[in-house]
């Protein structure tokens, strides 16, 4: 199933570049000094955006943490596999990046915040049976000293800086990544600024004016932050720079968790609309850098709209590499004319977002057994995670439920359901991104025409992922 159509011999092209994929785990859009933040200091992801190629319309495919980390995996919409929220996980059926990249002769690490299924050995969704050579990670969030399982062993306290500690592992393994002469795929997915905050008292103490917990979360950005510019050095030193892509953003919007109400004030998303778990910009608006010197060799800022799903198909388009199974259906798109061309002035094709109705899901039969999907790796709130996952054999065609929406590059429809028992209703809002992308006026009554045919756009798009979701992808 995962053999690959690989492209002309290395000799009669460029090299193939290596591939850095790194996230944040909350934060928001404006949580970046190049962004205009009033307090913090993000000098590295500063340098970046100045050097790179800076996306200012870019999107985490859900506004919640596991279904994007799915997003990236595999380049689908993670309601697909039922990875519908936190703590929910993907199916072991999913075609990951990182199997199609160990397939055509990478070398593959992930290190940190895994989510979409327990990383201990005898799970079927950990990341070494999901495509990875090597594993130091974590079923969720983690903070200062980090408990981490390596390669599926039960998890051991790692003395230090949460996100040092897992660059650190990173750096050793691209080194002998390197030395091997082969190509990497390197997947740093940090547990930084999630709630609870911590830091060391040097990255606390700039923003200490400000309360205890928000000045945890700053210094967790401000730690992360450093710790990029550590792995970036690494990778000069190696003489690996040049033709190493490195893409940077975050799984969701800011989050305002365990920070206290008197606190809110001062933080900043940039005036964007909602936060975490919200559909409206502020819960999916994302930082996005990328990096890649032998290609991308003047800095270079896009208002084109993409989103994590269109990571993978990206990644195999760059390497001349295709899908294992091309009619599987696939919800992001390649940006190679945008990441490696410049040619790309408007998305294709809109993008879905989708917060499923899961209520009724767990009348079902479990997807994976509950002895494996428990996690080990313990978190701050839990001893260890029981990931839920369901079968969902009768597939809705009308009535989906939850709340859904339907991005192109200018409109934006939101459906929403307000009211509860009998009286719920179905409301749908209209925002124009480019005149508004605050979202501050619902036009849905001045353009009936742009709202029926969004929706149904949006409505053809969820009868697909019903197909998905009842496992038909899968046979």
């Amino acid at each position: 199933m995962l053999g690959v159509l690989l492209a002309l011999p290395a000799a009669a092209q460029p090299p193939r570049p290596n591939i850095v994929l790194m996230m944040a785990d909350d934060q928001g859009r404006g949580e970046a000094g190049y962004y205009g933040h009033p307090y913090l200091k993000t000098p590295v992801l500063d340098e970046m955006s100045r050097t790179g190629l800076r996306l200012d319309r870019f999107y985490s495919a859900s506004p919640v943490c596991s279904p994007t980390r799915a997003s990236v995996m595999t380049g689908r919409h993670a309601n697909r596999s039922g990875a519908f929220a936190a703590n929910w996980s993907t199916r072991p059926e999913e075609i990951t990046v990182a199997q199609i990249l160990q397939k055509a002769g990478y070398r593959t690490g992930h290190f940190g915040k895994w989510h979409l299924g327990p990383v201990k050995r005898d799970s079927p969704l950990n990341p070494g049976r999901m495509g990875f050579d090597e594993y130091l990670s974590h079923d969720n969030f983690f903070e200062m000293n980090p408990p981490l399982s390596r390669n599926g062993a039960p998890p051991e306290i790692v003395p230090g800086e949460s996100s040092e500690v897992i660059v650190d592992a990173a750096v050793a393994f691209t080194r002998k990544a390197v030395a091997e002469g082969k190509p990497f795929l390197v997947v740093i997915h940090f547990g930084s600024p999630h709630d609870p905050y911590s830091g060391k008292p040097e990255d606390v103490a700039p923003y200490g004016h400000l309360g205890k917990e928000i000045a945890g979360r700053f210094a967790e950005i401000a730690a992360m932050d450093r710790a990029i510019g550590i792995y970036r050095a690494a990778l000069a030193a190696m003489a690996a720079r040049e033709h190493t892509l490195v893409w940077f953003n975050s799984d969701n919007g800011i989050s305002w968790e365990g920070v206290p109400a008197a606190q809110q004030k001062d933080l900043f998303n940039g005036g964007w609309r909602g936060h975490k778990e919200s559909l409206y910009e502020g819960g999916v608006l994302v930082p996005g850098i990328i990096e890649w010197p032998a290609a991308i060799k003047a800095p270079r800022q896009s208002a084109v709209p993409c989103v994590t799903s269109d990571i993978l198909p990206t990644v195999l388009d760059l390497l001349g590499l295709k899908h294992p199974v091309p009619s599987r259906p696939l919800d992001g798109i390649s940006l190679k004319p945008l990441v490696a061309g410049g040619t790309m002035n408007e998305r294709p094709s809109p993008i879905g977002f989708w917060k499923y109705a899961t209520q009724d899901e767990n009348k079902n039969a479990r997807w994976i057994a509950e002895d494996r999907s428990r996690g080990t790796t313990p978190t701050t709130r839990n001893p260890g995670i029981l990931f839920q996952n369901y079968t969902h054999p009768v597939t809705k065609t009308t009535d989906f439920g939850g709340e859904a929406a339907w991005t192109d590059n200018r409109f934006k429809l939101v459906m929403l359901t307000s009211g509860s028992g009998g009286g719920k209703h179905e409301v749908r809002e209209l925002y124009d991104l480019i005149a508004d992308p605050k979202e501050t006026t619902d036009i849905a009554s001045r353009h009936p025409d742009i709202v029926g045919r969004m929706t149904e756009e949006l409505r053809a798009w969820q009868r697909s992922v019903e197909r998905s979701l009842s496992g038909a992808d899968y046979r």
